[in-house]
């Protein structure tokens, strides 16, 4: 299975987002981008079939989470703008992860890769038990909430790479894993709490890793870029 680095375009608004992906130009490797809540909220479906446009795979990360019907109405209309991947919340529970499978199905049977959120990387041991009264290590649940993700049909997680060793004992190797939390070894952590450097997501078996800020904020993106890819894919 490959491997991938994914950037995820946290910018505000379409101008800001093509003017970062005008520095990668004259790669000859297109990256995989995600757009998040930000940039999708700023600038709606057009930012989605633009970079689409322009030969990017798309992971649309907007994490839905709500009863199972209005998910699956809204995965409906997002299978309509040809993204790659895509997620939601596994909090939601299976029937809500089972209508959103069905959602996104087209009429063709095709569908983008659908993902689930097991616990934010901003989550840590204290907070999950003492605020969400989750009770269980964070990587207990994070395996848990896998095993249902996987039950429902879908084909992966987003979790931290210290998590994928266990995902993947629990759901097998071709469940996929998309690990933010990804640094640098001499990057900052910033609000992340259970972080790793590429080169060790890719020794516990991450099978895409995204990675924003050490790329979007470097002083040379494409060659943060560039060096992303070589610790993790190559």
């Amino acid at each position: 299975m490959g491997k991938d680095v994914i950037i995820a375009c946290d910018f505000p608004s379409q101008e800001a987002t093509l003017d970062f992906l005008a520095k990668f130009e004259k790669l000859d490797r297109k990256p995989f981008l995600k757009i998040g809540m930000e940039l999708f909220y700023g600038a709606g479906q057009q930012i989605v079939r633009e970079i689409k446009s322009r030969g990017h795979k798309i992971f649309l990360d907007l994490k839905l989470h709500d009863i199972p019907n209005t998910v699956e109405s809204a995965m409906r209309v997002l299978s309509s703008l040809d993204v790659d991947m895509t997620n939601l919340h596994a909090a939601g529970g299976k029937k809500m992860m089972e209508g959103a499978i069905k959602g996104l199905t087209r009429s063709d049977g095709t569908r983008p890769l659908l993902i689930a959120v097991t616990q934010l990387t901003s989550t840590n041991q204290e907070m999950m038990e003492q605020e969400l009264l989750i009770h269980g290590t964070v990587e207990e649940v994070a395996g848990h909430y896998a095993k249902n993700a996987a039950s429902a049909g879908l084909d992966g997680v987003v979790c931290s790479p210290l998590e994928s060793p266990r995902v993947h004992s629990l759901c097998g190797a071709k469940f996929l894993t998309v690990t933010p939390g990804v640094r640098f070894a001499e990057g900052d952590k910033g609000d992340q709490s259970r972080v790793t450097t590429p080169a060790k997501a890719k020794e516990l078996g991450s099978n895409y890793i995204v990675v924003g800020r050490p790329i979007t904020k470097a002083e040379d993106p494409v060659a943060a870029y560039l060096r992303a890819v070589e610790e993790f894919c190559d």
